[in-house]
């Protein structure tokens, strides 16, 4: 043990801690009712009480994941904390095994590395680094095994590993042992314990633990309808209890017998019975430790913004490469759709016929439909999951924010691009669109334009919904866009009111709509070709079919500054709802209240 033994001393006080919740119409539910207690290194504390006690509440205060409406003193070595410089000694493991897919375990545990170390330590010194995690939480034998295909047991010390990459003197935990069998689960306790005994502050929230397991605990602490009845050892529980006049059956779990106290099974006289004594008969004595034990080395190495982005890229690219599934069935599916629009509107681009070169305006309405449509279900689909696992590693201080952001917003673009480029390149050569080098890129750049704002729009959804959710509300969206995108295609003699025509142009599938138009018809275009069996061909002059659908006087580069104003605009609401979720202010509550709103009339 060269590198997770070299800990200092980090205890944790907590005196009179209150936390309440709004419940609706101007009432509070107090959920911890003045909390005191204190959580000593080198020992494994566990946090027990029954379903609604105020466990996993009082883990989450004690986290610094709930910082608000808290009431109360919480002080790390005889200080109030600092939750700046809190977070950056700590970290919290929460009760869903949430890993990065589509990486080894020893692929997950470099990245954690590179985020959480930086350059502050070589290779081979993060490689002995992880050695030495994996070896102590039993994980040698899966370093290559893909963490998707990870057991339970397994998922949950590899969360743990994750965290233990930047050697943090303390440690929250929700309920590791939940789903775990009972060997998984004294295997789980096993490790907290060495870590604990190793100089570390271990805390954890546990439900019903056997009498194996509840042996292994050092500290436990227990709470009843948001109130501590009992905090000490393990082994003073039962003569503590026989002190309130109930003996535990020799055959009985202790864990399982205060529990069942705890819930009220033997009146709640004695849950309050158990309150008050707490107080005098288990009072909370000063932590006494030598001044070397609570030096704490505070200087911190600041990684770049710009060396996290790069390690998130290249996690991302590797996670893309492995899902190779995905981008395969992404390129059929655009050269599927390719083909099919090339043989929908094959040959129409360039013919005068009044049919036909109408239904070649089709053409650039289907394309605009593909590219706001296809780019969006598969964001709605998998960002929830991301974003769910971004909250984590950013909570425990992996990278910046911003660099996150970026690395999101980068990723997507060479894989719009080129997902754009398929079905280009097949449905414009195919229906006999103008081979002109401006027009192609003129043509090109508006769908990609549009594919990102789309892309955009839905990571905005996904960052308020969840997946079912998510689909439901993109899909309605979606049809008011094209709607609007459609209305007032015609020459009319009477001119369309102002308000009407600000209403269309909300929609940035309109602007698109435009913009592809002008870029095959607009700008001085030849006459078309006129069959031989056509007696006069009305439409060969392309201004002619710009004036009959409305844009004879519109410009293609004003279109293209109003996409790329939306897709600005669409991008600092991604910043701002992405950022929400991880630091929740005042500013966004009410979006949370129409949140709230939403799902309960419409049972979401």
């Amino acid at each position: 043990m060269s590198y997770l033994s070299k800990l200092a001393a980090m205890d944790i006080e907590f005196n009179d801690v209150t936390y309440s919740v709004n419940t609706g119409s101007k009432k509070t539910t107090m959920l911890l009712g003045g909390l005191s207690g204190q959580f000593k290194s080198g020992q494994l504390t566990a946090i027990m009480g029954p379903s609604g006690a105020g466990k996993s509440t009082l883990l989450n205060v004690l986290a610094g994941y709930k910082c608000t409406d808290i009431g109360g003193s919480i002080s790390i070595n005889g200080q109030l904390r600092d939750m700046q410089e809190y977070k950056k000694m700590s970290c919290y493991i929460m009760q869903e095994s949430i890993t990065q897919p589509n990486l080894t375990v020893f692929e997950a545990m470099s990245f954690a590395a590179d985020l959480k170390i930086g350059k502050r330590k070589s290779k081979s010194q993060k490689r002995a680094i992880i050695d030495e995690i994996l070896s102590i939480l039993r994980l040698t034998k899966t370093r290559n095994a893909i963490t998707n295909n990870l057991s339970g047991g397994e998922k949950k010390r590899l969360t743990i590993a994750l965290e233990l990459v930047n050697n943090p003197p303390i440690i929250f935990l929700d309920e590791p042992t939940t789903g775990l069998d009972e060997v998984s689960a004294a295997l789980c306790v096993d490790v907290l314990q060495k870590l604990a005994h190793f100089g570390r502050t271990v805390v954890c929230s546990v439900h019903t633990p056997s009498a194996s397991v509840f042996q292994k605990i050092d500290h436990v602490y227990i709470v009843a309808k948001g109130q501590c009845v009992y905090r000490d050892t393990v082994s003073n529980m039962v003569p503590f209890v026989q002190n309130m006049g109930l003996e535990c059956p020799s055959h009985y779990n202790p864990a399982d017998f205060i529990i069942e106290i705890s819930s009220g099974e033997y009146g709640f006289d004695m849950v309050h019975q158990m309150i008050e004594s707490v107080n005098t008969n288990l009072p909370l004595l000063p932590i006494l430790r030598s001044k070397n034990e609570f030096k704490f080395d505070r200087k911190t190495f600041k990684i770049s913004r710009i060396y996290q982005f790069n390690t998130l890229v290249k996690r991302m690219l590797l996670q893309l490469y492995r899902n190779r599934v995905t981008v395969y069935l992404n390129i059929w599916l655009h050269l599927f759709m390719g083909i099919t629009i090339g043989a929908l509107f094959f040959n129409l681009g360039n013919d005068g016929s009044k049919y036909k070169a109408l239904y070649n305006v089709g053409f650039c309405i289907v394309c605009m439909v593909i590219f706001s449509y296809f780019p969006l279900l598969p964001v709605l689909l998998k960002f929830p999951t991301e974003i769910q696992t971004m909250k984590r590693e950013y909570f425990n201080g992996w990278y910046d924010f911003s660099a996150y952001y970026w690395a999101i917003a980068v990723i997507g673009i060479p894989f719009q691009i080129f997902y754009t480029a398929i079905i280009i390149s097949i449905a414009y050569f195919a229906t006999g669109q103008p081979l002109e080098l401006q027009r192609c890129f003129m043509f090109f750049s508006v769908c990609c334009m549009c594919a990102f704002i789309a892309e955009s729009i839905g990571q905005n959804i996904a960052s308020i919904f969840n997946t079912v959710n998510g689909l439901f509300t993109g899909s309605v969206l979606f049809c008011p866009l094209l709607l609007l995108a459609v209305q007032d295609i015609s020459e009319s003699i009477t001119p369309v009111s102002i308000h009407r025509a600000i209403f269309t142009h909300t929609s940035y599938i309109r602007h698109g709509f435009e913009a592809i138009t002008l870029a095959l018809y607009g700008y001085d275009r030849k006459k078309l070709f006129c069959p031989l069996e056509e007696i006069y061909c009305h439409y060969r002059t392309p201004q002619t079919i710009l004036k009959i659908i409305g844009m004879g006087n519109l410009d293609f580069w004003i279109n293209m500054l109003c996409l790329f104003i939306v897709l600005l605009f669409s991008k600092g609401i991604t910043y701002c709802f992405l950022r929400h979720r991880v630091q929740p202010n005042k500013t966004f509550q009410m979006i949370q209240f129409i949140r709230k709103l939403v799902k309960h009339y419409f049972n979401l």
